[in-house]
């Protein structure tokens, strides 16, 4: 799932994020742009964790403190507060299907121009090198289990209810998939800078829509399913 970044300069609905956790973010933000750097210039597999850190000059152990594996740089974010609090804010009694829309959408809009083209990075990481699209697997289980936790709780059902878990595992599995979908568009010759433009994420959330509107018309077939 898309995950939403919180800006350093808060907005007044938001509380202000404190100097440590700020300090934090920037952290994970220079390994992260640091190791992207390294992965474009030569390779994912010959890019070690400590080249990463001497890049962005920190200790190896710095990175695995925020980065347990060299996958989780390119997978694993600072979102589940934030993704936990934005499924919070939708209205009580909403489909889940659209809750989620919304949310993803929601997250799609944040992104500023580099966080597109870290987007599109990411998902070429994840269709291309085994890795890191193995290591997706848990990701999606610990996501599940987070969204699962908060939809049950807003449904007044009890917490690991299979209707719950099995409608988030499959709008998560969903939307991961459309990220792919969207990564191979963007591997077409010319597309690549367009995908980090606005015109790239316009083209995402036209995807997300068809994706659940998929998924609440009850995965049937439309009678126009042109791609």
């Amino acid at each position: 799932m898309v995950s939403a970044r919180t800006s350093a300069a808060a907005s007044a609905d938001r509380p202000v994020i404190g100097l440590r956790e700020r300090k934090k973010i920037q952290t994970r933000q220079a390994i992260r742009r640091a190791a992207y750097r390294l992965f474009d210039e030569q390779g994912y597999d010959a890019t070690p964790v400590d080249q990463i850190a001497e890049s962005a000059d920190v200790s190896p152990s710095t990175v695995f403190r925020y980065f347990p594996t060299k996958e989780d740089i390119v997978l694993r974010d600072a979102h589940g507060t934030v993704l936990e609090a934005a499924i919070r804010s939708r209205p009580v009694g909403e489909p889940v299907a659209e809750t989620l829309r919304q949310v993803t959408l929601a997250a799609l809009r944040a992104l500023g121009a580099g966080d597109r083209g870290e987007l599109v990075r990411r998902a070429r990481l994840i269709r291309d090198v085994p890795a890191v699209r193995g290591r997706t697997a848990e990701n999606l289980a610990r996501d599940t289990e987070l969204i699962s936790t908060v939809l049950a709780e807003r449904a007044g059902r009890p917490a690991g209810d299979l209707e719950v878990r099995v409608i988030s595992a499959a709008i998560l599995a969903a939307l991961q998939e459309t990220l792919l979908r969207w990564a191979e568009e963007c591997g077409t010759p010319g597309a690549a800078g367009r995908c980090a433009t606005d015109g790239g994420p316009a083209e995402l959330e036209a995807m997300v829509h068809r994706t659940m509107d998929l998924l609440t018309r009850g995965l049937t077939l439309s009678s126009d399913s042109s791609d």
